[in-house]
């Protein structure tokens, strides 16, 4: 294994979160590691310095994962035409 850099690019508070940006990420191709207290994870803790969750990716796949980032929290991921496959009820074609 190389010595990859990693680079904190979000924080969040809560594990869910933190595993919902992972998803996020991973489906973009992007390596994510996650980082969290001990005693945080070990309680379930999700508001203040324990429930706080560093989201790190290799260096050289920082930005674009920043960039991804900000495309979400802008809503850009979200599928808006009801009139889509996706967005109707099965059954309903």
């Amino acid at each position: 294994m190389t010595n990859e850099n990693w680079e904190i690019v979000h924080e969040v508070y809560g594990e869910l979160q933190a595993e919902l940006l992972r998803g996020l990420l991973e489906a973009q191709g992007i390596e994510v590691v996650l980082n969290q207290e001990g005693a945080g994870r070990a309680y379930g803790i999700n508001v203040g310095t324990l429930g706080q969750v560093q989201i790190l990716v290799p260096s050289h796949a920082a930005a674009e994962a920043r960039q991804i980032l900000d495309d979400y929290y802008a809503g850009k991921f979200e599928n808006t035409d009801s009139s889509s496959p996706e967005a109707s009820e099965p059954g309903e074609d």
